[in-house]
């Protein structure tokens, strides 16, 4: 009973901030393009941020902007993706990243 008490104050005391909200990152592909989705878990698109992406060895391909429906377009011919991608999105407040694996990028172009 006692560790029960403990626990509950402990967690009331926990800054009221760390729960808001997190950022989260959804990249997919058609073969064509790779289409980055980035939302608030509160369901809120994020409306400004850069995206990153990254080859399989962590080397930045490019940078661009997130556009503020909360999505960013990347030519996929424009990449080296042999390693697979990071994609990486911050907000300047809250970042995340998604990972396309050289598997997910060959089911989606059928090779």
């Amino acid at each position: 009973m006692i560790r029960a008490a403990a626990l509950a104050a402990l967690l009331s005391a926990a800054p009221i901030g760390a729960a808001a909200h997190q950022l989260v990152v959804f990249a997919s592909v058609d073969c064509e393009t790779v289409l980055v989705e980035a939302k608030f878990s509160s369901g809120r698109v994020a409306q400004q941020g850069e995206v990153r992406v990254l080859d399989g060895q962590n080397t930045l391909l490019t940078t661009l902007p997130l556009a503020e429906d909360g999505t960013a377009r990347i030519p996929l011919e424009s990449l080296d993706y042999s390693g697979g991608l990071m994609i990486e999105v911050d907000t300047g407040g809250h970042d995340n990243y998604w990972i396309l694996t050289p598997e997910d990028i060959a089911r989606k172009c059928g090779s």
